[in-house]
């Protein structure tokens, strides 16, 4: 038997084996590397509160009221903004199925007959011409071989666009939570200004048909009963405007959750909501990444540097092949008796295409900077989003504090008109000013209880409220 011994390396062929070489440590990426998050190292001023990883506390957690777990439960079954994102997480993880299955072998199983009869006139011989074949092969359908990554580019940059559906789901996810509690405390303000609108109408009412009685007798001035006729259709305005505001607000939340539940458990008044757990602030540069709709931003530019990487490996030469193995036979009795196989190997490199492959790679480079530019952004936004909640979750408390003092001195100071009027030392208009100056601070009491909950929730969502908890 003869034997095949190693030839001895030529010059050419160590060349040809370090320019294969050369090339494909060319076609190498480096790893991404994160931009630094271009946020100050502390929060501004004295913001920071110590508390709980908002990360790790469940919404049902941080919300008490059993009316509005109910309402933001229902949300996230049926938002309709929720169901687009659960589709295109479905397209995107079927998406990167279909660039894993491009870095693997097609193989078919053919079957194939042709049966061919030939007249004598036309096959030159005496008797008719017969030419049958019969085959059944497995084959592979063009398998492209990896040697410079631009499949495996391919692929990581349709599962980073992947993980950016599913870290913008849950980033959805967050954002309709927080936004189903603005929009339950913007509801629970509305009842309780229409109930303060109610309860001024029937004052006035009340104080009309005492001056207008008093007037019969001749005890009250006309002019006061002018007055006090002019302050109740203004009471009735705003009423009428209060009951219009209460119907935006329900609409809203109807909006937000989808599909109302039939039965909802009876939730607590807007004073009596609890204002939710102590957050702990922690450090910009470690809070904000964990925030969903960052890691979302970061999976994006982790698929546009996957790109240029696919784009700049395009640039070398794509080997291609093609092979079979199976039976042919011309007649269908004997066809396991004959073996057939191909093999068909084929190179192609780019020589000229008019600067398309360099734009290509031009886009790619440019779609990675918009990248770069977009994940900065996001961190800068997270970031002025506590920053701002944080200061107006400590300013609105200051506030309050302050209503309250204002309350109780216009509650006095309406009770010394009324002596006083009574006394015969002062018009009504003086009791007017009271009155109306006292249900202008308690609107604005009901206003700022309403932003300080709503800074509540708005800032469990700037943190990542439950976002290593499951939303």
């Amino acid at each position: 038997m003869r034997q095949c011994l190693p030839r001895p390396a030529t010059p050419r062929t160590l060349g040809a084996l370090c320019a294969a070489l050369l090339l494909a440590g060319c076609a190498q990426q480096a790893p991404l590397q994160r931009p630094e998050a271009p946020v100050p190292m502390a929060w501004p001023g004295q913001l920071t509160e110590g508390g709980q990883d908002a990360t790790r506390i469940h919404w049902r957690s941080y919300f008490s009221d059993a009316r509005l777990q109910a309402l933001i439960a229902a949300a996230l079954e049926h938002n309709r903004d929720l169901h687009i994102a659960a589709a295109r997480v479905q397209e995107a993880r079927a998406q990167y199925g279909i660039t894993r299955a491009d870095r693997l072998p097609g193989v078919n199983l053919g079957a194939q007959a042709a049966i061919q009869r030939s007249p004598p006139a036309l096959s030159g011989l005496d008797a008719q011409s017969n030419a049958d074949r019969y085959d059944l092969a497995v084959s592979t359908v063009s398998f492209e071989l990896d040697f410079w990554g631009r499949l495996a580019r391919l692929s990581e940059s349709a599962r980073a666009s992947y993980l950016a559906t599913e870290e913008a789901q849950r980033a959805l996810q967050l954002s309709l939570v927080s936004d189903v509690a603005s929009a339950y405390f913007a509801l629970l303000q509305q009842d309780e200004a229409l109930a303060l609108a109610r309860a001024n109408l029937a004052l006035r009412e009340e104080s009309l048909d005492l001056l207008t009685r008093g007037q019969q007798i001749g005890a009250v001035q006309d002019y006061d009963v002018q007055q006090a006729t002019g302050a109740l259709e203004s009471a009735r305005g705003t009423l009428f405007a209060a009951t219009h505001q209460q119907t935006l607000a329900t609409n809203r939340l109807q909006f937000l959750v989808g599909q109302t539940p039939a039965a909802l458990p009876p939730g607590d008044t807007l004073t009596a909501q609890a204002l939710g757990q102590s957050l702990a602030a922690g450090l910009p540069g470690e809070v904000l990444l964990l925030r969903p709709d960052v890691l979302a931003a970061e999976q994006r530019l982790a698929a546009s540097h996957a790109n240029v990487g696919a784009a700049r490996a395009a640039f070398f030469p794509k080997i291609v092949l093609t092979a079979g193995l199976g039976f042919a036979s011309p007649a269908l009795a004997t066809l396991f008796s004959g073996g057939a196989w191909n093999f068909q190997p084929a190179l192609s490199f780019p020589l000229f295409d008019g600067g398309r492959l360099e734009a290509q790679a031009d886009v790619a480079e440019a779609r990675k900077r918009v990248a770069i530019a977009e994940y900065e952004k996001t961190i800068q936004q997270a970031f002025r989003e506590v920053a701002d909640q944080l200061s107006a979750r400590r300013m609105l408390a200051q506030q309050l504090h302050a209503i309250a003092a204002n309350q109780r001195a216009q509650q006095r100071r309406l009770e010394i008109a009324q002596a006083r009027y009574a006394g015969g030392l002062v018009g009504y208009l003086e009791v007017l000013d009271a009155q109306r100056d006292l249900v202008g601070v308690q609107q604005t009491a009901i206003e700022l209880r309403r932003a300080q909950l709503d800074a509540s929730a708005q800032l469990y969502k700037a943190l990542g409220g439950g976002a290593r908890a499951g939303i």
